[in-house]
């Protein structure tokens, strides 16, 4: 039998010519069709909005400030009149732009909401004091000028915190300036729309030179990117929306960081992760990513970091690595997206098990010339359409798997063989290389892949068993991502 394994898939081989030239005959069009098949047709769920800043107003009244039983007609003169400890209420409309220089101060919002206007010059708000807080105020109009910071809020003191704010029409949203241990919760950010190119819009937050800031619980959108990472460190983001911007969410030189719980949907790429390393990137969603990379979780020049329990759906590639080492990628849902992993640089991961590839229209790809092993562990990933054999019955597959083989690497370099790559033969290629390990072609192996799925990922489909349509707060999205325990995942 192994015997005319081997010879069908030998002669195989040999007659791709043949194939080929058959194909250049009249079958071109079936396997263009066959190739042209994308992940749109696996939609997801429905993403909530306006979930975060829920009860903040904007009233169009003249606004009163009051601090220590004082009034005032300007949010500036009472903030001028407090003390360190103080809190200072404002209720109404305030055109100006504010600096909060004073100590341990509190700017709320009163019952009838609050709006600060500046009028669309320079920054909105500027907290330049230590321990302030800026509760259930609206921020809007912020200037233009990417390169002097306008933003609506700008946070140049340490132990800041703003919460349950709404910020509108402003270049950056909030810019954390060289101050630590922020605390940004319960925030809503809208972009600029009407901006073009995207790249000419601010960022959602901008975080500069920051340590111990926590992201938690806000919503960003129509920004260029959403979350932006430049030289932060001890970073938690959890449980944000980000929809509509360039990448929402962006590491650049930001080390010993940690993403968790978040959604990216909509966006040109959900997460890009560069030039950083110690990150925890953890139980995300990544959704329709349509830019023209579309990625999902881009990995660039990572290291020592953990990618684990994301869920990736429907984007152009779900994970793309490039020059990342020593990372570990376990515990992964990548479904229907155009290609599942795609590795590029020489990327040479600790780990890459537990993950769940399905559906995908193609599984993974590979530097070319390059022989890619991915497992490092006695139990490997599943691969939905994978020939699996267990006799033992411990989940795992005694025979491996090929994602990327002969047979792959034809239909990259001639998109037309697709026509073919469930023939007879190819199949017979196939079983040949996940049988005798002495075919080694470039590609990808997995020594021993999973019997099941570690997800479950009909709350996905758009007619599945699981929740569709609206997903208020998210939670359906969240709760779809079920991986029992990542931590423990091999």
């Amino acid at each position: 039998t192994c015997r005319c394994i081997w010879a069908v898939a030998n002669e195989a081989c040999k007659s791709e010519d043949t194939l080929l030239a058959n194909l250049a005959d009249g079958a071109a069009d079936a396997g263009a069709a066959a190739a042209a098949t994308t992940a749109s047709g696996a939609p997801g769920l429905t993403v909530a909005t306006d979930f975060a800043a829920t009860g903040v107003t904007a009233p169009e009244r003249d606004g009163t400030a009051a601090v220590d039983g004082e009034s005032f007609a300007s949010a500036q003169a009472a903030i001028d009149a407090a003390e360190p400890g103080d809190t200072v209420v404002l209720d109404g409309r305030f055109d100006e732009r504010v600096n909060a220089s004073v100590d341990d101060l509190r700017i709320v919002a009163g019952e009838d909401g609050a709006v600060i206007d500046g009028g669309g010059e320079g920054r909105v708000l500027t907290v330049a004091g230590d321990n302030v807080t800026v509760s259930g105020v609206w921020i809007r109009g912020s200037g233009s000028d990417l390169g002097t910071e306008d933003a609506g809020v700008f946070v140049a003191g340490d132990r800041a915190r703003i919460e349950s704010v709404r910020i509108t029409d402003t270049a950056y949203g909030i810019w954390i300036d060289s101050a630590d241990r922020a605390v940004i919760e319960n925030v809503r950010i809208d972009g600029r729309r009407d901006v073009y190119p995207v790249t000419d819009r601010g960022n959602g937050i901008h975080l500069f030179e920051t340590n111990g800031t926590v992201i938690r619980d806000s919503e960003i959108a129509h920004t260029r990117d959403g979350i932006y990472f430049s030289w932060a460190t001890n970073v938690l983001a959890e449980g944000n929306t980000i929809r509509h911007t360039r990448y929402g969410v962006h590491y650049m030189y930001s080390d010993d960081n940690r993403l968790v719980d978040n959604v990216a949907a909509d966006n040109g790429v959900g997460y890009a992760l560069m030039v950083s390393e110690g990150l925890t990137v953890r139980n995300n969603t990544a959704l329709r990513s349509n830019g023209t990379s579309g990625h999902g979780i881009l990995a660039k020049d990572i290291e020592d970091s953990t990618i684990a329990g994301n869920h990736l759906v429907a984007n152009r590639n779900g994970l793309y690595l490039y020059n990342a080492q020593g990372n570990r990628l376990v515990g992964n849902l990548i479904y229907r997206n155009e290609i599942g992993i795609h590795s590029a640089a020489e990327s040479n991961n600790a780990v890459v098990a537990g993950n769940s590839f399905v559906r995908n229209d193609r599984a993974a790809k590979t530097a070319r010339n390059s022989l890619v092993e991915w497992n490092g562990t006695d139990r490997g990933n599943y691969w939905s359409g994978a020939r699996v054999v267990d006799r033992d019955g411990d989940g795992v597959s005694e025979i491996r798997h090929r994602p990327i083989g002969v047979v792959e690497n034809l239909v990259a370099d001639h998109p037309q063989a697709a026509a073919f790559a469930n023939s007879p033969a190819f199949e017979a290629v196939r079983m040949a290389e996940s049988s005798f390990p002495v075919i080694e072609t470039p590609g990808v192996v997995d020594r021993h892949p999973l019997v099941e799925p570690n997800h479950d990922w009909r709350a996905y489909e758009p007619t599945g068993s699981g929740t569709s349509g609206s997903d208020t707060g998210g939670e359906a999205t969240r709760a779809a991502n079920r991986t029992a325990d990542t931590e423990d995942t091999p």
